[in-house]
């Protein structure tokens, strides 16, 4: 992500023409000026950056009917998922950006309704709470450690984006959590019905390259009728002869598409996804997006895509400097971060004279002001920063209390990571602290429903101020 992020700031200043291909919908967005769509054999021109394209071409799809039905359908989906989603954001720095980036997918959702892909993670059939913890944790290659001091707990619902910068070891975070050599130390603890998912580039190299899609999930159930795995292969755009010829021929994308519904399949109750978007063009890019929103279970995931991370996980856990801890800002937050941590290889020489000149400008812009004019402007920004003021302390009164249920909510997530109180001599006291988190989490839900309300006047109060 941190090489996307540069990548595209360094075209952003480039004085030529570009022509360039990505499945990066961020990317093309902040780089792209114009996009040329491949559609039906011939060549579309559209103005502007990717979303103004999926805007453009949802106008169009949507006038055509058996489209517009398809698109009323796909709109109630994400509609639901905004709902849900809106009562479970679970960090107050991330939480307005993300209704905000919900919201956006309702606009978008036209311009995919022809997309050949759609599937979903079917439901476990059981679900362990917690899933997986790892406490006291040392992580690394051989004898040499990289990460030290890992405590997480994943439960059934956990949704985490993990952030760092290349070869910090999210990685090795990763195969920790799947329980292989990488973890040198500490005490893995397992639930009952944990059933992992797990994808990874190297992964593809894995896959029977004689068997055909349709021969990778019989192997898994061997009892399976046929036209049950030819529809759920049917989601990933597998049909057909396509769907018994051997994967060996197949491109990279149709490979990973292949290890996704093999992952699939198998119904896990917990996802650990390692770059799965490398291969994958955009409509599958959506359609992935979309499984994941539905998905019930857990959720680890590492991704340079910010469209896939930003609608798929509530929080983000941040891999640096030898450990793993929760990241309390969002992408835009990390992007700075990153930005400050090679500012003293990229910074730009200070343009001390334009600045001057700037100012100068300025000053002789506010000189054409007239003494009444001045006061007036005075008063009324006094009047706005008055009726600011108590809503800034609501603001901090709500957050504070934010801070402290996501504290109590962390101490309960502890406490049912011990592995004792699962023994049945122990039923009561477990039903007790399952019945105080779910409390915990309604009153959480409740007061963050509250604090978006009140951000939102605050921030358009200070937009007036500062205009």
């Amino acid at each position: 992500l941190d090489a996307c992020l540069w990548l595209e700031n360094w075209l952003r200043k480039y004085p030529g023409t570009l022509l360039f291909i990505s499945h990066d919908r961020d990317f093309m967005d902040r780089v792209a000026t114009h996009l040329v769509h491949f559609d039906q054999k011939q060549l579309v021109l559209y103005t502007g950056n990717y979303s103004a394209f999926e805007r453009q071409r949802a106008e169009r799809l949507a006038q055509q009917q058996a489209s517009f039905e398809r698109q009323q359908a796909r709109i109630a989906e994400i509609q639901r998922f905004i709902d849900r989603f809106k009562a479970k954001a679970t960090k107050a720095r991330q939480a307005q950006s993300r209704v905000k980036a919900l919201e956006r997918m309702e606009k978008i959702a036209p311009a995919h309704v022809d997309s050949p892909f759609s599937f979903e993670f079917p439901v476990a059939d059981k679900v362990s709470n917690p899933l997986l913890s790892i406490r006291h944790g040392v992580a690394g290659h051989g004898d040499v450690p990289i990460l030290k001091n890992i405590n997480v707990t994943l439960l059934p619902g956990t949704r985490v984006g993990l952030l760092g910068p290349n070869g910090a070891g999210k990685s090795t975070f990763m195969d920790a959590l799947r329980g292989t050599g990488t973890l040198l130390s500490g005490e893995r603890t397992c639930g009952e019905h944990l059933a992992i998912g797990y994808f990874a580039q190297h992964q593809l190299e894995s896959l029977d390259l004689d068997a055909s899609p349709f021969l990778h999930l019989q192997r898994l159930a061997p009892t399976a009728s046929e036209q049950k795995v030819r529809d759920f292969l049917g989601g990933f755009d597998f049909h057909g002869d396509e769907a018994l010829a051997p994967i060996r021929s197949f491109s990279g994308g149709e490979k990973a598409r292949v290890a996704l519904a093999v992952i699939a399949w198998q119904k896990p109750n917990l996802l650990l996804l390692d770059e799965p978007t490398n291969h994958l063009d955009l409509e599958m890019r959506q359609a992935l997006t979309m499984a994941l929103q539905n998905f019930e279970g857990a959720i680890v995931v590492v991704s340079h895509d910010r469209h896939l991370l930003r609608n798929t996980v509530d929080e983000f856990w941040l891999v640096c400097d030898g450990a793993v801890g929760e990241y309390e800002g969002d992408l835009e937050d990390y992007e700075r971060w990153l930005a400050e941590r090679r500012k003293d290889e990229e910074s730009p020489p200070r343009r001390e004279v334009a600045e001057g000149q700037e100012k100068s400008v300025n000053t002789a812009g506010a000189a054409t002001l007239t003494a009444d004019e001045r006061k007036a402007r005075k008063r009324q920004e006094a009047e706005l920063r008055q009726k600011l003021s108590p809503w800034r302390k609501k603001q901090g009164t709500l957050e504070t209390r934010m801070e402290q249920l996501q504290q109590k909510l962390a101490t309960m997530e502890q406490n049912l990571a011990d592995p004792g109180l699962y023994d049945d001599q122990q039923k009561v006291r477990l039903k007790e602290l399952l019945a105080e988190q779910t409390e915990l989490k309604r009153e959480l839900e409740d007061v963050e429903a509250e604090w978006l309300e009140v951000s939102e006047t605050v921030e358009n109060l200070e937009a007036e101020l500062a205009g």
